[in-house]
């Protein structure tokens, strides 16, 4: 499978030739998502999770076509005092733009009408990430950007392709100039082959989460976060 990478002002990344082991439900010819059955887990501090294996039938059609029509962007950003590379390759639609494949505003219609009477809002954005391989990663972080530095949300994330470890742990808070707590307790949940994973609560307050960087060969994913307004 090629997965190209298109032109862009920034600096190219090409994408290398793995095959992604697909299960037999990824076979289907189009994809598709299926009813909406999670299994919310509590966390601490007013946070949950809601999980649902294999919620899009034909995620490996779905990562296919994703891969040579979205134009992938490689980036570069400002950290420790220098400037590095972004270990993933990006693509973000906002709300007035059309997404890359009419299966994803099938999943994000889904997702509104499973959870608007709960989150109080559509979901409206589309983020998406192209891990390459099992050197590309994303750090410890919180979608804080927006309104989630601030009050309850929900972001839901849809893997497609290789399945990669996706962490969640509290976050260690500073108050006062002192550190308090130690950021203990860290979740492991294994996503890809159409998997769903939902945060919601405060989940982006008082919890952080990574895709880590994985020392054996890792096969490529794609990861679609979709989210309400205003929130990053």
């Amino acid at each position: 499978m090629s997965l190209p990478v298109r032109e862009t002002p920034v600096r190219e990344t090409p994408v290398r030739e793995t095959p992604v082991q697909e299960s037999l439900l990824d076979l289907c010819d189009e994809p598709a998502p299926g009813a909406l059955r999670p299994q919310r887990i509590p966390l601490a501090y007013g946070a949950w999770v809601d999980v649902q294996r294999g919620w899009l039938a034909g995620s490996g059609a779905l990562f296919g076509r994703l891969a040579e029509r979205v134009p992938w962007r490689a980036e570069r950003r400002h950290m420790y005092e220098r400037t590095v590379d972004v270990p993933r390759l990006l693509c973000f639609y906002r709300e007035d733009e059309q997404l890359p494949d009419p299966a994803l505003d099938a999943c994000r219609d889904a997702l509104t009408g499973h959870y608007r009477a709960e989150l109080g809002e559509p979901f409206r954005t589309a983020g998406l990430c192209l891990y390459r391989d099992g050197q590309d990663s994303v750090a410890w972080h919180g979608d804080t950007i927006g309104r989630g530095s601030s009050e309850d949300t929900m972001v839901a994330i849809l893997s497609l392709g290789t399945a990669r470890p996706f962490l969640l742990r509290p976050r260690a808070s500073t108050r006062n100039g002192a550190r308090t707590g130690n950021g203990t307790g860290t979740l492991r949940y294994n996503l890809g082959h159409g998997d769903l994973l939902v945060m919601g609560g405060s989940c982006q307050r008082t919890w952080e989460h990574a895709v880590p960087k994985s020392a054996h060969s890792a096969g490529p994913r794609i990861s679609v976060q979709f989210r309400p307004r205003d929130v990053r």
